[in-house]
Parts: structure tokens; sequence; C-alpha cells
């Protein structure tokens, strides 16, 4: 009876180790490695010591073990590059590769379990992430991770418990495109999580053990210098993405529906009736807007390359109802205040349509323009 073999990461993928002045835990982390039956460590000497090369020696000497060097140290980030360029032309016929750290903070087990659990999800990048509610954790690692997801939360809609684990297994397909990501150190990391959410890249969470060691914590980690570049790499994010630009779209088609509103109002007072003024300079006004914000979000918010008649039905028919709602709420809010003055009235349908805003962004990029 034939019975089909269980993927085994130990197998089909390769670790990789980027490490600056290593110490004895990294010795350990290796032999734990090799003992585990890891048959591929790709570790990159990212330009430590004199006094530290002897740990790469060694470990260069053993079975399966790979040891690029960085004369100088170029950050973390090009460390984890050189070795994804690396399993791409050497060892093509893996299925991925697993990110971990030389410190022992990542237990063999759980390298195992992301690993596998990669295999079995070959379109998803794992990371394993860990319990900061635990007792014991450094404050920086506390607060530094916590900041950072809301960030992720709030800025970008990413729901992640661990924005800053080092432990990834990444299918052997997206390595070229992992190469592509900007950032050399530590801000790498979180630009490839805000990537992944960019072109669509899954990934899944599988929970680890925190290793944290209270009497011999060491990190190269500089809490406010790479704090400062990953917020850095945020706000660059932030302004190239969608949401920024749609932000700009959307100042412009505001900034021409309400002065094209303001001029009909004044226009059509005392030519047609009272309660008509309001919503007919609106109506007239939201045609010209609509069309300009459709232009600008179809071929520069959204980057649209699929068929631009179809994105124009459910822009109307997301558009008609949004602006039958404003006017419904403006012409109430109007005719209730008894407001007349043209510029009073602007102010009101600033307000109702700020509300409308963050609706309409969410179901233009969900809906309208929805990449396949």
């Amino acid at each position: 009876m034939h019975t089909e073999k269980t993927p085994d990461c130990r197998e089909q993928t390769a670790i990789v180790l980027p490490s600056l002045d290593p110490d004895s835990k990294f010795q350990k982390v290796v032999e734990g490695l090799l003992e585990a039956g890891f048959r591929h460590i790709v570790i990159v000497d990212d330009g430590s010591k004199a006094e530290r090369k002897h740990f790469f020696d060694e470990a260069a000497e053993k079975p399966g073990c790979v040891v690029l060097t960085h004369e100088v140290n170029r950050g973390k980030g090009r460390a984890l590059k050189t070795a994804f360029a690396y399993v791409r032309e050497r060892l093509p016929d893996l299925s991925g590769v697993i990110t971990i750290d030389g410190d022992g903070q990542h237990l063999t087990g759980d390298i195992i379990a992301c690993g596998n659990r990669m295999l079995e999800n070959p379109d998803s990048v794992v990371l394993g992430c860990r319990d900061f509610s635990r007792p014991g954790i450094p404050p920086r690692s506390v607060a530094g991770n916590k900041t950072t997801s809301r960030f992720f939360r709030i800025l970008f809609g990413i729901r992640l418990s661990d924005t800053q684990t080092g432990l990834r297994a990444i299918p052997a397909k997206l390595l070229d495109t992992f190469c592509d990501i900007e950032g050399e150190r530590f801000e790498y990391e979180t630009n490839m999580l805000l990537y992944m959410k960019r072109l669509g890249i899954p990934f899944l969470e599988q929970p680890i053990e925190t290793v944290y060691d209270p009497d011999d914590y060491s990190s190269h980690y500089n809490a406010v210098k790479d704090s400062w570049r990953i917020t850095k790499v945020m706000l660059r994010f932030l302004i190239t993405g969608s949401g920024f630009r749609y932000l700009v779209s959307s100042i412009l088609s505001f900034l021409l529906d309400n002065g094209l509103y303001r001029v009909l109002f004044s226009a059509l007072q005392g030519s047609v009736a009272a309660h008509l003024v309001s919503p007919l300079a609106q109506a007239a006004a939201r045609v010209v807007s609509s069309l300009f914000n459709f232009t600008l979000n179809d071929r520069w918010v959204f980057e649209n390359k699929g068929e631009h008649g179809k994105a124009l039905v459910k822009y109307y028919c997301l558009c008609i109802p949004q602006t039958l709602i404003s006017m419904l709420c403006l012409t109430a809010l109007v005719s209730s205040l008894r407001i007349t003055a043209p510029w009073l009235a602007t102010f009101v349908k600033i307000l109702v349509e700020t509300v409308l805003f963050f609706v309409s962004y969410f179901i233009q990029k969900k809906w309208v323009f929805r990449k396949k």
C-alpha cells in the first residue's frame, strides 16, 4: 500500500542564519540544527570582528553548512538578501527557506513547525509569532512590538501579533521578490511585511515559544536608531501606497466639487425654489467632480489594468447611492437649520462627506478597482 510521504522541512528547506559578532549561543544553535537533521544551513557573517571569526570557521567545517561573508557590516536586511540569492542560485530544488536568529531565541521544534506548515501551504509565508503577554520579556521588546503592531493595524490593515519576529518560513518562489524589497538593516524585515500586504502575499501565524535569558540578553537592535528606520519605512510606504494617493485624489475632487457647489448655490438663488437650490447645485457639482475623481482613481490611485468600462459602472453604482445619501443628509440639515449663507452650507457639506470618505475608499479598493 502506497502512503504519501509527509513533507519534511529539514530536507526540503534551507536555514538562513545571519549573524554579527556571534558567541557561544550561535554555536549551540548551529549544533542543534544539525542534530535535528537539517541538511542545508546558510550562514552569513555580516562583517563580524576578527576575534569572533572562529565561530564561522568552525561552522563552515560542519557538513551541510555554508558560510557567506560580508567584509564589512552591511545590515541584517542585506545579509538575508545575500542568503536568499545564494539559495536561488545554488539550491534551486529546495521548496523554501527558514530565517532564524543566532541567539537561541528560536527553538528547534518551533523552527520545524514553521517550516512544515509552509510546505503544507506553499503559497504563504509562515511567521513564528511570540506571546508578548507572558512575563520575563524585555520591556523594550514588548513596547516596540506593541507600537508597531498598532501602526500596522491602523495604517495598513495588517493584523499581526509579532511584527518583529525573525523566524519566517518563505516559499522559494518568493525569494526573488523579497530580494527586490528595499531595506538593508533591521527595517528590511518590516518592509517585507508591508510589501506582502501590497503584493497580496498571504501569511500565516505559527505560535512559538517566547525565549529570553534575562541574565544574558543581548541584541544588535538599537531601540532608537532602528525604531526610527522602521518608522521611516512605514511613512514612506504609506505615502507611496494607494491610501495616500486616494487621499490626494479625494482632496482634489473635494476642492472641485465644493468650489462648484458654492458657485452654483449662489447662482441658483432667486432662479429656482429655495428648497431646490442645494440639491440642484450639489447634483451638478457632483457630476463633474465624480468624473474627475473616477479618472484619477482608475488611472493613478488603484492603477487599474483591467476593464475601465466595467470599473466605471461599479464606480457609479457606488457613487450614485453615496451622492443620494449625501444630498438627503445635506438637504435635511440645510432646511432644518435654515441655512442661506453659501459658506455655511459648504461647511455642512464637508462634514457630511468626510464621514462617507472612509466608507468609499474601502469599497473602491475591495470592489470597484479590486485587483485579481
